[in-house]
């Protein structure tokens, strides 16, 4: 299995992550059969439509695996027939094949440019497209909010998705080969499809959001560390980050979600709100266009840094493994 989806040489993993990431720059946008093939437009209809409202515990452990089986199965048939076929023919589509799956499981231009887009809007006081572009990116409708909820929803989104979009796939490429960063994108799309609270999929869904959340827990913690550290190399307040993260990580119910996001509040000098359920940070700085293009800076600098560490650990796996 190993041989199948692990790169067969540190060069062919490489090249297959700089495919990925150069596939991702150039198409960020999926149109036509390219969004209906998508595994997170294909795997939240499948589980949205297989979803029983308030079925128990056991069905929707049944959706899952269903779901993440008919999602794996073809991927592991296929890079099967490849590393079988004994063809330079073969050897030469695998990375492409592999870099085309890594590109299906996280996302780097769409964030950054949703990002950019949001805080031109915020700039002008277009605050129908700030909600337009912010309700991309967030769960919650923002179309009830007010301009400062608008921005702060915007920044939080940014910092989670830093965790779900980027580095939470690709971390775990190093360790479980291509799949790894595929079953990742899966399992949060389950986690978004039937994986929310409510009283229809409370028990539905419970399995999909502990998934999600175990998958996810390690991730978010590297991407606060990301954020501060990012903060350093930008200029932006790393202590703050570092002191907001340590006090204010544990007050979102999300076990995961108050890590980047706490961390990113102490960088901006920003207090983050979801009315009703979290607040984060110290109101020091305020919420206007400048703070959300200062969360893109970071966010994108600290993907920059998860390829470089993402590229070392995967050096340093085939320096002390055998074969």
């Amino acid at each position: 299995m190993l041989r199948v989806i692990y790169p067969s040489s540190l060069t062919i993993g490489l090249i297959a992550l700089l495919l990925s990431v150069i596939l991702d720059l150039l198409y960020p946008y999926h149109r036509g059969i390219m969004l209906r093939i998508h595994p997170v437009h294909t795997c939240f209809h499948m589980a949205r439509r297989l979803a029983k409202p308030y079925a128990g515990r056991a069905f929707g452990v049944a959706l899952a695996l269903l779901c993440i089986l008919l999602h794996i199965a073809p991927l592991i048939a296929l890079l099967t027939l490849l590393s079988m076929a004994d063809s330079w023919i073969a050897s030469m589509l695998w990375p492409l094949v592999a870099a085309y799956i890594l590109k299906l499981s996280f996302s780097i231009r769409l964030l950054i440019e949703i990002g950019i887009r949001i805080g031109d809007s915020v700039k002008v006081g277009n605050w129908d497209d700030a909600r337009f572009w912010t309700q991309q990116i967030v769960r919650r409708d923002v179309y009830s909010l007010d301009e400062e909820h608008i921005i702060s929803a915007a920044i939080e989104s940014l910092a989670e998705s830093l965790v779900d979009g980027m580095v939470s796939p690709l971390l775990y490429y190093p360790f479980l080969g291509v799949l790894g960063p595929y079953l990742q994108r899966i399992v949060n799309t389950l986690d978004g499809a039937v994986g929310f609270r409510s009283r229809e999929f409370e028990r539905l869904g419970w399995f999909s959001a502990k998934l999600d959340t175990v998958i996810n827990y390690l991730p978010a913690r590297i991407s606060a560390l990301y954020i501060i550290f990012s903060s350093l190399l930008l200029g932006y307040d790393w202590r703050g980050a570092w002191r907001i993260w340590r006090r204010d990580h544990d007050r979102t119910e999300s076990l995961n979600a108050g890590h980047p996001m706490s961390a990113m509040a102490g960088a901006l000098g920003v207090r983050l709100e979801k009315i009703g359920h979290y607040t984060l940070g110290d109101l020091i700085n305020a919420l206007d266009w400048r703070r959300v293009y200062d969360a893109v800076k970071i966010v994108s600098c600290s993907m920059i840094l998860h390829l470089i560490l993402v590229a070392a650990a995967m050096t340093l796996i085939y320096k002390v493994l055998p074969g």
